[in-house]
């Protein structure tokens, strides 16, 4: 008999193991196991073609009727064309770029097909959909009933691991394994009425009826929420038990000198949050703490204060960013807010006073010359800079403080490696301008303690948004460029933001066909910016601004934006976060529908910083009633970035906000869903909670199963994303 851990090349040969460990990183029985049903098929849900709807998860029995490929006029790659029927109505099947199902989807044979429908030209179709085929002379009663007689599971599956023959595979790993060890606690389990480990994995793979399979389902994804919470807390009780070098509020020094010149009162929220990490920082032990707050919230000058709060106690700080334009942003707004007191050693400088340096990876070897020794003897109190700062010729003489900017842009092990540049454990202090929703706030930051900015700077005016739909009202986006106009022509400046850096490739505009979408030049800065200038915004100063540019001309073309030498500035997202410009009062987004939610909250919060209203114009080609037309005009009837934060995590996968493992263990996060799964995350916490006060001694198999997960360097699923 087998375990979790045995290999599957013992079960299944090593042809097959080779194939489910080239397709999925499988290589155990445990890995196998751990691939989830989608969904199931039951014979009585077999669906009559006439009567499918857009939208539908159906299965049909039908016949293949005729199967045709082609070239795509103008594109590169084929599709495959079948229709098949059920004797009453036809439908068609797509494929693209697998001419070769053209072999085996003869006409004439019949087989299952599943999918979902969708319509392409008014007529039905299914893109890719899973199918198999009935074997000639076998009975088609008896087929369907052994293909979906029972509650037949559904996999996740690829060409060369089609989902039946997955189901196979885990037949086999089932039939030869050994009852499986079960880690959670007997009291845990019987409070929530759930099976043994060993019967949720059987059970979900071959249900006795959709009851079993759910509550299979759920004490599976309450291990995910439950071994989680734990190496969280678990993380936050090795932090406290961390020794750090104590940064308390000194009277009289650097801060008090800032606060006494800042030309703006703190918010309320400025202040309590303040004082929070003012707590933190008096502690022996290092602060971990994360910092939200909205577009435009304030969150600079909180973390400029707890900076000067540890050069008052003779340390340094580093605030990493995740781009040079962002890096070299941080430079200007700190000197701004600093003034004479950034001016340390200087002639006439005040004395309380600092350095304030920038370290990137792209500046001149003089320039990084004299960063590195300001920041290796201490001079340097403030060290921006990007993943240049993590890199081993930059030393610090005291790092007391790392803040953290924008930090799902960084993985666990970035932040790591600049804290081993510290003589003790330093504090930190993360920043994120995404609003997180509650159980994400949990599940992805459980082991960081959480403040939030939700109100604005006084004075900082509302941004008004709108979609222009561009395809049907074309007047409309006339009316854009004319509004840029009016707007230079009030001293003000714009933005307009285009999702590529250059023209589309042909790859692009297939994919575009196959989801059955307009297909249409989607906009480009290099291809817009001189559109523009020679057109609707003739007579403006328009730049173009992208991440392929020279960190110089990136610098200098921000430099003469902020200075208004430039009106209008064309540029990728690379102003998503961190660019301040109050005179800019207008952004207009090309494409928008090719944002996320986020992403365009980021984008529209670089205008409207000022004294004047912001206006944010949204343009897409995208059709009515479709998903993303909805995306976009959620964004545009709320400003409201916890809310547009749930809407986003609703539409996004949820790999791109938990992470996920790159080996394919056990560790990775399959089933947890941190807006559905909202109740069970807070009782896997409060368990967790309750489990380690007492102490895992009583419970050798899951301490053994959390070891695993601390000692796997992968296990770092929780990517911070």
């Amino acid at each position: 008999m087998a375990s979790l851990d045995s290999k599957l090349v013992g079960v299944l040969g090593d042809r097959t193991a080779k194939v489910l460990k080239d397709v999925f990183g499988y290589s155990t029985i445990g890995d196998l196991l751990h691939h989830y049903p989608r969904r199931y098929l039951v014979r009585g849900e077999l669906s009559d073609i006439a009567e499918l709807h857009e939208g539908d998860e159906i299965t049909i029995l039908a016949e293949i009727f005729s199967a045709s490929s082609r070239r795509l006029q103008g594109r590169k790659g084929n599709i495959l064309e079948v229709i098949v029927t059920d004797g009453s109505a036809k439908m068609s099947l797509t494929f693209f770029n697998q001419a070769w199902r053209e072999k085996e989807l003869k006409v004439g044979k019949q087989g299952l097909f599943a999918g979902k429908v969708g319509v392409f030209n008014g007529k039905r179709q299914l893109a890719h959909p899973d199918y198999e085929l009935i074997a000639d002379g076998n009975d088609v009663d008896s087929a369907v009933e052994s293909f979906a007689g029972k509650y037949l599971p559904m996999y996740p599956a690829s060409a060369k691991l089609p989902s039946w023959k997955v189901s196979q595979c885990i037949e086999l790993a089932i039939g030869a394994l050994d009852e499986v060890p079960d880690y959670l606690p007997d009291s845990i389990r019987e409070k929530y009425g759930y099976p043994t480990l060993h019967q949720a994995l059987v059970q979900l793979h071959n249900p006795i009826d959709l009851d079993t399979a759910e509550k299979s389902r759920e004490r599976l994804t309450f291990d995910e929420a439950f071994l989680l919470q734990l190496l969280l807390l678990t993380r936050r009780i090795e932090l406290k038990n961390l020794h750090a070098v104590a940064r308390p509020a000194i009277t009289g020094g650097l801060l008090d000198a800032l606060d006494a010149q800042l030309p703006f009162e703190l918010t309320a929220g400025q202040r309590l949050v303040a004082e929070e990490i003012d707590n933190d920082l008096a502690q022996p032990h290092p602060m971990h703490r994360l910092l939200q707050g909205e577009v435009g919230s304030g969150k600079t000058v909180v973390a400029l204060r707890a900076m000067l709060t540890v050069i008052d106690n003779g340390g340094q700080a580093a605030l990493l960013a995740p781009t040079e334009v962002l890096a070299a942003q941080h430079l200007r707004t700190i000197e701004k807010l600093l003034g004479s007191l950034g001016h340390g050693g200087m002639l006439g400088s005040n004395e309380k006073s600092t350095q304030v340096t920038l370290i990137t990876g792209s500046q001149s070897a003089a320039a990084r010359k004299e960063a590195l020794a300001l920041a290796a003897s201490g001079e340097a109190g403030i060290v921006i800079g990007t993943h240049a700062l993590l890199s081993e010729s930059v030393a610090f003489k005291d790092l007391g403080l790392i803040v953290v900017d924008e930090q799902h842009r960084f993985g666990v092990e970035q932040r790591d490696a600049l804290k081993t540049k510290a003589n003790n454990p330093p504090h930190l202090l993360v920043m994120t301008a995404t609003p997180i929703p509650r159980t994400v706030a949990m599940t992805v930051f459980g082991d960081l303690d959480i403040s939030t900015l939700r109100e604005l700077p006084l004075g900082r005016q509302p941004i008004t948004t709108h979609v222009i739909p561009a395809s049907e009202k074309p007047g409309f986006l006339e009316r854009a460029w004319e509004r840029i106009k009016e707007e230079v022509g009030q001293g003000h400046q714009a933005y307009i933001v285009a999702p590529r850096i250059s023209a589309g490739t042909s790859e692009d505009a297939d994919i575009d066909f196959l989801m059955g979408e307009t297909t249409h030049e989607i906009a480009s800065v290099d291809e817009l910016g001189p559109l523009l200038s020679g057109g609707a915004l003739k007579g403006l100063k328009v730049a173009p601004l992208h991440g392929r540019q020279s960190a110089e001309l990136k610098e200098s073309t921000m430099r003469a934006f902020a200075n208004k030498e430039v009106d209008v500035l064309v540029s990728t997202t690379v102003i998503e976060v961190g660019v301040d410009v109050p005179n800019a009062t207008v952004m207009v987004i090309m494409d928008a529908d090719r944002f996320g939610v986020s992403q365009l909250h980021q984008l529209r919060g670089r205008v409207g910083r000022g004294t004047s209203p912001g206006l944010c114009l949204l343009v897409t080609h995208a059709d009515p009633e479709t998903s993303s037309r909805e995306r976009l005009d959620a964004v545009a009837a709320t400003l409201d970035g916890f809310e547009l934060s749930r809407i986003d995590l609703e539409q996004r996968r949820e790999g791109d906000v938990l992470g996920s493992s790159q080996s394919g263990t056990r560790s990775h996060l399959r089933l947890l869903r941190v807006l559905r799964d909202e109740s069970m995350i807070e009782r896997a916490r409060e368990d967790a909670s309750t489990l380690l006060e007492s102490g895992l001694e009583g419970f050798p198999l899951l301490a053994a199963e959390l070891a695993q997960l601390q000692a796997d360097a992968t296990a770092e699923f929780i990517d911070k994303a």
